[in-house]
């Protein structure tokens, strides 16, 4: 699967059914130009598990404040629609992969 950009138009449409991990992120922010490659290394390994999308907060700001998203990147895991987990910062793919392996 092919990570998704996400708007404020699509965001509830892209993330009703099965299980996504949401990326809150900005084109100026280094960490999230640092998590951006271990995203892609963890879309080949579970993308079948599992879709990413991205949200630039920038561009879309009603989805980031109903989030409640005060820093970048923000990653969310929603299942079936609902927020389950969140987590703040740069991670490798190992780690991340830990922190979503009770989500699958």
């Amino acid at each position: 699967m092919a990570i998704k950009d996400v708007t404020d138009q699509n965001f509830t449409s892209e993330v009703e059914s099965g299980t996504v991990l949401v990326d809150f992120w900005a084109p100026w922010c280094g960490p999230c130009k640092m998590i951006a490659p271990e995203l892609e290394k963890l879309d080949q390994e579970v993308g079948d598990k599992l879709k990413i999308a991205k949200v630039n907060v920038d561009n879309n700001p009603d989805t980031a404040g109903r989030f409640g998203v005060m820093s970048i990147p923000t990653l969310m895991v929603f299942k079936d629609g609902e927020m389950v987990d969140k987590l703040h910062g740069f991670q490798p793919k190992e780690q991340l992969l830990e922190w979503l392996n009770p989500h699958f």
